[in-house]
């Protein structure tokens, strides 16, 4: 099966189609990973987007139900040099093949993904269409041009209602713009309760859930498409202790009075070097986003920058001055990539921890049982 990647430049890769056939559009962009190819493929952060895979041989390992990020792949086309059919690994239930066939996903191999991918770094992300069909390349251009990219990611990629993922400490609400598994999974190591909610859930909805921290988790797209986040945020900060990665970073940012922007390329993969200001000390992290935080916007807010990258000399972490919060750009729950950064979520605990010895509050059990003895008079009357 012939198919066919065609960028809005008019650049032209014509090769191998497996997994789905048919047509799609997406934003084109490139993942510099060794390994992790399914977690990629199921990370939400990547909704809408057609991922080219660096690394030139891909679906050797196969697909495992345990190393999913998501419950289902999100991203709109998958970009290979080399597309392994057989995969050879233990573990393996299916192959890559048959996961892209369930979810409709086209996928396009033996291409020069290294000329695509200096392309890219060359020129920036672009609209791209890939197809396995026949059309003109002239009706394929015009079709793409009619075509908008997605603005509705995080809506696309959140739960639709709330869940608990049960533990003995701490209670965390956990703000799904698109979520990895690898988040919830840290968290519940940690023993913590893990109360995860929609997107567009309400600041005083939170304050109901009596939470003792608020993790907002990654996402995709551009942080300013989800403005009614950025205000619950803006609620929250100085009431409970907040973690924000990668997406959750940047709506932390906007949520103090900073300000976002697109990247050329963006950074994605899991060997990007991150330095701490505070140590000197550099860390290998796992990224995947298309936005940063503007270094300029810093001045006037009440945010201190922390972190910063090596490549690029852009902000990778801030804390607030003031209150107890604070967020990292790269994912530290590290799916794929380097476990350097875990130690993370053990300072968020230690933090929330901290702001419970400042602030003593009564008892969780109290506060319920007053509330349902409130309830209970209100019925009776």
């Amino acid at each position: 099966m012939q198919a066919r990647l065609l960028l809005e430049d008019g650049t032209l890769f014509t090769g191998k189609g497996f997994g789905s056939e048919g047509e799609s559009v997406g934003e084109v962009v490139f993942n510099t990973g060794g390994t992790g190819y399914q977690e990629v493929v199921s990370d939400p952060s990547y909704c809408g987007q057609i991922v080219t895979m660096t690394n030139p041989l891909i679906g050797n390992y196969g697909i495992t139900r345990d190393d999913f990020e998501s419950f289902r792949p999100y991203i709109h086309g998958l970009v290979v040099r080399r597309h392994e059919t057989i995969p050879s690994n233990w573990r393996a239930e299916y192959s890559l093949d048959h996961l892209l066939k369930t979810y409709g996903i086209i996928g396009i191999s033996d291409i020069d993904t290294r000329m695509l991918t200096r392309r890219i770094r060359q020129f920036g992300t672009m609209k791209g269409i890939l197809t396995t069909g026949n059309e003109r390349v002239e009706e394929l251009l015009e079709r793409l041009g009619a075509t908008p990219l997605l603005r509705d990611q995080v809506a696309r990629t959140s739960t639709p209602t709330l869940f608990k993922s049960p533990g003995e400490k701490e209670r965390i609400v956990l703000i799904d713009f698109g979520s990895k598994y690898g988040i919830m999974r840290e968290l519940n190591k940690r023993g913590c309760d893990v109360i995860v909610v929609p997107h567009d859930t309400s600041a005083d909805e939170i304050r109901r859930i009596n939470p003792d921290g608020i993790q907002l988790s990654n996402g995709s797209g551009d942080p300013k498409d989800v403005p009614h986040a950025i205000e619950t945020i803006r609620q929250l900060i100085g009431e409970y202790p907040i973690f924000g990665i990668c997406l959750g970073h940047q709506l932390f940012a906007l949520a103090s009075g900073a300000d976002t922007g697109k990247l050329k390329f963006g950074h994605r993969g899991g060997n990007h070097p991150v330095k701490e200001l505070s140590t000197g000390r550099c860390y290998i992290t796992s990224q995947n986003h298309g936005y940063a935080v503007l270094d300029e916007s810093i001045k006037g807010t009440e945010l201190e920058v922390t972190h910063i990258n090596n490549n690029d000399k852009t902000i990778e972490g801030l804390k607030h001055k003031k209150y107890p919060a604070f967020s990292v750009q790269y994912h530290p729950e590290a799916s794929p990539g380097p476990l350097d950064n875990n130690h993370l979520f053990d300072r968020f605990i230690e933090m929330i921890r901290e702001h419970k010895r400042a602030n003593p509050m009564r008892a969780r059990q109290a506060h319920l049982s007053e509330t349902l003895r409130g309830e209970l008079h209100y019925a009776q009357k």
